[in-house]
């Protein structure tokens, strides 16, 4: 089979507009498919530059295809199995900001360059005093940033039509601000003057994203077969799940310029994300860390074959629908399509998501993702939630069961076969040191614990009698009784 490239795509040249820092799956399969379906639809016209900003790994396989590639959209949508295959045709190039750095540097002081984005995972906005303006190109992507941005405001002589506007994609809250604050840190720490860092302030343009989409990458065990059913070799297939979501907040308008919403695209454009930030934490994660633990101990081992068991479900959708949904504040017919499609993405044959992977870190999950709902429910409601409160039980019976620290877990045993219990430190010790106790006695010294929650959730209502009288129950019965009698 002949390999994928630009003559067989028929790619059509389009003007430099998107600079990207990461030539990773995630973008390829979020930010990159999207645009090219812009292009398509004659809402966007532009092509995209992929810069590797480190020095490891290389670019080959891009060269070889002429940055061409397929995306595989696989999974449940409006609850029916789904397969999109695209050809995506919007990157035009792929640089190493090191080993083609004249190349990379042109790039990005194109006439018609107008957005960076990056995807440099949440280690890559940091400011680091020791980057050096003079290294080519500077160390981190803040520092390749900021003398970028240099060096296109001295070629244009401050002309604020030449700024660009970025969109981090980093999973780290409000990206852009952190981002911005980097780049004007070093503009001070390098000394490039106040006209550089008011042209910054004034003719660029920093958005804080959030996305929202499961990438699986490249599918190793079936490439071939799906090579096949393309008519061509393709080494960039990137396979994902068809839900997305991009939702661009900025302080400025750039929705005429981007018009991503207007191609039919999963984004929006708003001046406040947190609300969304919101849905998706206490939904998709919350729904998550509330059921898993309880879904491991009755037997089960991925998030699918809890979706086919019905006692899961429908004690994942009660969470949802009659504990969550009512403590958020955005519009109740979009809470109710987004858990929806959820739901949908917890149903994905095409992803096999272990319950083992989800329970890492578990008491930090929980309140982050679950315990704003259950205080939130608590003072909306005057009582406590059912299953929330029963899914802090679960956790807890899911960590006591560890009956030896080993290799930086702690052992647990779920008929007779040894599971790990991954968490901090001091969560493992506590368990190790308390799992003796009675039901109450642990229920109290845990839920009072201001180091796991940040205040004593003893205070609230009965929850510890609750709580404990939920994990006598479990010992005596076991987790699937223990859910049937909810």
């Amino acid at each position: 089979m002949q390999i994928l490239n630009k003559e067989m795509t028929k790619k059509q040249s389009r003007p430099v507009k998107v600079l990207q820092f990461g030539e990773g799956n995630f973008l390829r399969a979020f930010v990159d498919y999207m645009l090219d379906i812009a292009n398509e639809k004659g809402k966007f016209d532009g092509d995209i530059v992929l810069v590797k900003p480190i020095e490891f790994g290389n670019l080959d396989r891009f060269k070889v295809q002429d940055c061409q590639y397929t995306v595989s959209l696989r999974g449940i949508a409006d609850g029916k199995e789904t397969v999109i295959n695209r050809i995506v045709t919007s990157v035009a190039d792929a640089v190493g900001a090191a080993e083609d750095y004249q190349k990379y540097v042109e790039y990005g002081l194109l006439d018609t360059l107008r957005f960076v984005v990056s995807n440099t995972t949440e280690a890559g906005i940091v400011y680091d005093e020791t980057d050096r303006y003079e290294l080519e190109p500077p160390k981190t992507y803040p520092g390749k940033l900021t003398k970028l941005l240099h060096l296109r405001y001295k070629k244009y002589a401050g002309a604020l039509d030449k700024g660009l506007i970025i969109l981090p994609v980093e999973l780290i809250d409000d990206n852009g601000i952190h981002l911005k604050e980097c780049v004007l840190k070093l503009a001070k720490l390098w000394n490039l003057g106040d006209g550089f860092t008011a042209w910054v302030q004034e003719a660029c343009v920093f958005c804080s994203t959030l996305v929202d989409r499961i990438v699986t990458g490249y599918p190793r065990d079936e490439a071939a077969e799906m090579c096949s059913s393309f008519g061509y070799e393709d080494n960039l297939i990137v396979t994902a799940e068809p839900f997305g979501l991009w939702v661009i907040e900025s302080d400025k308008e750039i929705q005429n310029e981007l018009p991503l919403d207007q191609a039919g695209l999963p984004v929006i454009y708003t001046d406040n994300q947190k609300p969304y930030k919101q849905r998706k934490v206490r939904i998709l994660n919350g729904a998550h860390t509330s059921f898993v633990l309880a879904s491991f101990l009755c037997g089960n081992d991925y998030v699918k074959e809890s979706m086919e068991d019905d006692l899961i479900r429908k004690f994942m959708e009660d969470t949802i629908y009659k504990e969550v949904i009512p403590t958020l504040t955005l519009p109740k017919e979009d809470l109710m399509a987004f858990a929806g499609a959820v739901i949908d993405r917890f149903n994905n044959p095409y992803i096999k998501h272990a319950l083992l992977s989800i329970s890492l870190n578990s008491v930090s999950k929980w309140r982050a993702r679950c315990m704003p709902s259950f205080l939130g429910y608590i003072k909306e409601m005057g009582s406590l939630p059912t299953n929330l409160t029963f899914s802090l039980a679960a956790l807890m019976a899911f960590y006591k069961r560890g009956e030896e620290l080993r290799d930086g877990a702690l052992i647990g045993k779920r008929d007779g076969e040894e599971y790990k219990i991954m968490d901090d430190a001091a969560v493992l010790e506590f368990f190790l040191k308390n799992r003796t106790k009675s039901n109450m006695e642990l229920a109290k010294a845990f839920m009072s614990s201001e180091e796991f929650f940040g205040q004593d959730l003893t205070q609230e209502l009965d929850a510890c009698a609750v709580v404990a009288g939920y994990l006598d129950e479990m010992d005596q019965s076991g987790m699937r009784k223990a859910m049937e009698n909810l």
